[in-house]
């Protein structure tokens, strides 16, 4: 990477030419223990020399090839210390400001940056989503290209498309044990810097396409402490019974209902608090507001 910054390297480099010449003292030593070795073979052959002799002479050898390569590694480490002192970047992007200036001490220890390098060519958008939805936001990834992810449009603050698609990286979700949300993490190519980090956005994340769907007003639907939705039904005695049912995706002020009722059932939208189970009332069409007059 590009560097950054410049530390005194007086040092590092005095300590890699004290390992360097202690390489060359260790190839030294072994190139004598080797010729060494090399005379004292013929001669033990010919018994003019003891094999106590030479078996010295190997040992001897050896230990200057053990000795050279223990030179050699601390020559790599000091090189690599050296190599410290100059503070590249580690990623490609863009340094905002840099926290220290020339002549200021660094510490190894320290919990202060030098300076923060971001990646602005690709921005994540982290998005808060009910748990309930993960299981349809993947059915959605599924349902378009899986090699390219689902696509997400992008909302700026004044509501803006941005002409950028993003993508729905399920690897980067978490579920908050606090909330019961996720966070969905959106990938966005950032080509023109349209996004900086910190930025408020929108995301539109992916629907599943859900042809007929049955719809009933969000208010219209009830949870129990556990979570379990249920609707309060009038039937065609005008008797009020509670009906559990199975909920999929929110749009626009609507709950999509997957199971529990069917085309035609009369559900209580408001005044729920005000009924009981087996209550006999009389119904009257509710007359909801559009999403654009909320």
């Amino acid at each position: 990477g590009q560097p950054l910054f410049q530390i005194n390297s007086a040092p590092f480099r005095a300590d890699t030419n004290s390992a360097a010449a202690a390489v060359r003292r260790a190839e030294a030593a072994l190139a004598r223990a080797r010729l060494q070795e090399s005379r004292l073979a013929p001669l033990v052959k010919a018994d003019a020399v003891s094999g106590q002799d030479y078996d010295d002479a190997v040992a001897t050898r050896d230990q200057a090839a053990a000795d050279l390569a223990m030179s050699r590694a601390e020559l790599a480490r000091r090189q690599v210390d050296l190599g410290f002192a100059t503070v590249r970047s580690p990623i490609s992007g863009r340094i905002d400001q840099a926290v220290f200036t020339e002549g200021a001490l660094a510490s190894m220890t320290g919990e202060q940056p030098l300076a923060t390098v971001q990646q602005i060519d690709r921005v994540y958008v982290d998005v808060r989503q009910p748990a309930a939805r993960l299981e349809m936001l993947r059915e959605a990834a599924r349902s378009g290209t899986a090699a390219q992810g689902a696509p997400v449009e992008i909302i700026t603050s004044d509501g803006r498309v941005l002409p950028v698609s993003g993508r729905l990286l399920f690897s980067g979700i978490s579920v908050d044990p606090g909330t019961g949300e996720v966070v969905a993490r959106v990938e966005v190519p950032n080509a023109d810097r349209a996004l900086l980090p910190g930025m408020f956005v929108r995301a539109r994340l992916p629907r599943l396409n859900i042809p007929d769907a049955l719809t009933v007003p969000e208010q219209a639907v009830q949870r129990d402490p556990t979570g379990k939705a249920s609707v309060s039904v009038v039937d065609k005695a005008g008797k009020v019974a509670s009906r559990p049912i199975q909920t999929g995706d929110t749009r626009d002020g609507k709950v999509i209902v997957t199971s529990g009722l069917k085309a035609g059932d009369m559900v209580i939208v408001e005044g729920q608090d005000r009924v009981q189970p087996g209550m006999v009332v009389k119904a009257q069409p509710w007359r909801g507001v559009t999403p654009t007059q909320r």
